[in-house]
């Protein structure tokens, strides 16, 4: 038996927060009769389940890598009609879903699948996995103020997490560096509002890594299935991040 959320993240309905709004939404049914307790658990392999009255199937598992270009929302649909991760991905016959966001002037490593239990791992709150920027800046900062970062920094939402930071390139003619920036958090915009915090704005901003996936060769808008070892790397990463459950 396991809890019906996460039944419904496994099949490939949505993320496990969707699944659990479905849920107290009065729009999933387990045998006919409708469940709205989030911790209402079921049998897959047993049970009848059904979401606004269409059984769920178990579909294989599916795990990508995606190479997001600026300007392409991490999202499956848009109502403004702007440019959005499916378009890229139309020849992908199962649902799947993005781990986490990358910000519309974010480009770079995007993972998308339909495990809904690997995904909530990834991004759990408290989760430690670690996602590497390469972030081009105005001006070239202080080793100090890189060092700032390192520590941690104080932003409105509270201190950051300690991050590895080192310089990746200088270009002193535009008076512009790339520096390269792990950290293991996931709040919203964090490396661009890190670097406002030490007034070196982020010109370009590009994730290259996540949890020991890296970009490599894919190029941009380009996606391919993850290898067997690069899947193990990843649910290694996830180990450390508590489940609900």
């Amino acid at each position: 038996m396991e809890r019906l959320q996460k039944i419904l993240a496994n099949a490939g309905v949505a993320s496990r927060r969707k699944c659990e709004e479905l849920i107290t939404a009065g729009k999933v049914t387990v045998n006919d009769k409708v469940v709205t307790e989030l911790g209402a658990k079921a049998d897959p392999f047993v049970d009848v389940i059904a979401v606004n009255g269409r059984k769920i199937k178990n579909e294989s598992k599916v795990y990508l890598i995606f190479n997001k270009p600026k300007g392409v929302i991490t999202s499956l649909s848009d109502p403004k009609g702007r440019s959005i991760v499916a378009d890229y991905l139309k020849d992908v016959k199962e649902r799947v879903y993005p781990v986490g966001r990358l910000d519309y002037d974010t480009e770079g490593l995007l993972l998308l699948t339909n495990d809904g239990d690997l995904a909530h791992k990834l991004t759990h709150p408290k989760h430690h996995v670690p996602k590497t920027y390469l972030a081009t800046v105005e001006r070239i900062p202080h080793g100090d103020a890189l060092a700032k970062l390192a520590k941690g920094i104080k932003l409105e939402d509270g201190m950051t997490a300690p991050a590895e930071v080192e310089y990746h390139d200088v270009d002193p003619d535009n008076k512009q560096a790339t520096i390269s920036i792990t950290i293991r958090e996931g709040r919203n915009r964090q490396v661009r509002r890190m670097f406002e915090a030490i007034h070196h704005p982020v010109i370009r901003l590009k994730r290259i890594a996540f949890g020991g996936i890296t970009l490599d060769n894919l190029q941009r808008g380009k996606y391919r299935k993850l290898t067997k070892e690069e899947l193990l790397a990843l649910r290694a990463a996830a180990e450390s991040a508590p489940d609900r459950d």
